[in-house]
């Protein structure tokens, strides 16, 4: 992988919680991957807790803030390539092979993602299992998990292919 190549692309949808994002701004600096933060927010972003979590790493972040859903959505080039995560989900995200530049969408920590984006795609409506007795599980664990899980994917394809 050279140097500042992105792998992947994080779309959170309306955050509300400044220490996810930070959190999760870190997960990305450290996979290589862009995070575009959707609006409206429900912190400020120059929250001192968002830029706790994320600790220096923030500057080396690649990342775009969006007001809403619609700007965010007029500059997606590559819609086939976008996957969207819900508790409400069918199939789960062990059935797809992700692909360098694969887009992942996050919806808000208190109510998930907006019944409008997933009715519209829920060919690409993912699911993380959850075998306990929870409604969901954190926000930036569940971005790590999928991250980690398309890095995997990404990579052993790589090296298998030589």
């Amino acid at each position: 992988m050279k140097n500042n190549e992105i792998l992947f692309n994080v779309a959170l949808i309306e955050p509300e919680i400044p220490q996810n994002t930070g959190n999760i701004g870190r997960t990305c600096v450290g996979l290589s991957s862009h995070l575009d933060i959707v609006g409206p927010l429900g912190f400020e972003i120059s929250n001192a807790r968002l830029k706790r979590a994320g600790l220096d790493y923030w500057p080396h972040l690649s990342w775009k803030l969006h007001d809403n859903i619609s700007s965010w959505q007029a500059v997606q080039t590559r819609t086939d390539r976008i996957f969207y995560f819900s508790a409400f989900a069918t199939q789960t995200y062990y059935d797809f092979d992700f692909k360098k530049g694969d887009t992942f969408v996050f919806g808000k920590e208190t109510k998930g993602l907006p019944e409008s984006l997933m009715s519209q795609n829920q060919d690409k409506l993912l699911l993380l299992p959850m075998l306990g007795p929870v409604r969901g599980y954190n926000l930036a664990t569940a971005v790590a998990i999928v991250l980690f899980e398309a890095y995997r994917q990404v990579e052993h394809n790589r090296l298998h292919s030589v």
